[in-house]
């Protein structure tokens, strides 16, 4: 890897980790860096997945504050995560991608919809979170499932995806929300690495740069977004949201 090359892609690695720990989709950013440099999408969505890793850790340890009290939450919905993430991962080193990425930009605009429709949901699933305790039942565990697949496969917004369904079927602050986020992300992207370590190729020079840089932009992107009010964070959501479904769907 030439200097111009590993500069590049690890400013696409900082910029990616730090969206990544606000909202998501930092994907967007580095996959389509390596592919420029001459990288083979496989290859590519493998060494990113992996090098993204500590990134996602940076920022879930950045929102430790958020993520007090919420144990229970983050070992039930963590499980699905990693079943979801062992799947995916499973999943592109053995199918053809076409039909799931064709799935993809609905996927996310659905998502943004979720984000923008979550206070009116909130009030309408009120009496129905408190009949569950508020942890927001089979329907949440399942999304979070399949997106922990799609994460897996491919990666890009499942940040979106989560906040999406969190901030509909649960009730509470945007905040602590994106603090689970955080870990969600981390442990699909975990999983899928080892997967792809186990059994694919990786770029361990690419894979060493995005990881240098996601650490940074994570712990920089917490910074800002644990600042952010729960409109703009929502927003922010909305327009990464968005941006990713035309991105994917060019």
């Amino acid at each position: 890897m030439q200097v111009l090359e590993a500069v590049a892609i690890g400013a696409a690695a900082v910029a990616a980790g730090g969206i990544n720990a606000v909202v998501g989709s930092g994907t967007l950013i580095t996959f389509p860096t390596l592919l420029a440099f001459g990288f083979p999408p496989v290859l590519a969505n493998v060494s990113n997945t992996v090098g993204l890793v500590p990134g996602s850790v940076s920022a879930a340890y950045a929102y430790r504050e958020e993520l007090r009290g919420q144990r229970p939450r983050l070992l039930r919905l963590g499980l699905a995560s990693l079943l979801g993430g062992l799947t995916g991962a499973v999943l592109l080193l053995t199918l053809p991608s076409d039909a799931f990425e064709a799935a993809v930009p609905v996927l996310i605009l659905a998502a943004c919809a979720l984000v923008l429709l979550q206070p009116r949901l909130n009030r309408r699933l009120k009496a129905r979170r408190n009949e569950r305790g508020g942890d927001g039942g089979a329907p949440l565990w399942c999304g979070v499932l399949v997106t922990g697949v799609y994460g897996g496969y491919f990666g890009a917004a499942q940040g979106v995806l989560l906040m999406g369904l969190m901030g509909s079927l649960l009730r509470d602050d945007l905040q602590r929300l994106n603090g689970v986020k955080n870990v969600l992300a981390a442990l699909v992207n975990g999983v899928a690495a080892v997967v792809f370590i186990a059994v694919a190729h990786v770029d361990w020079a690419a894979v060493g740069v995005i990881a240098a840089g996601s650490t940074v932009g994570g712990l920089l992107g917490a910074r800002v977004g644990r600042r952010l009010s729960p409109a703009v964070l929502r927003g922010l959501i909305v327009a990464v949201g968005v941006t990713a479904a035309v991105a994917v769907a060019v």
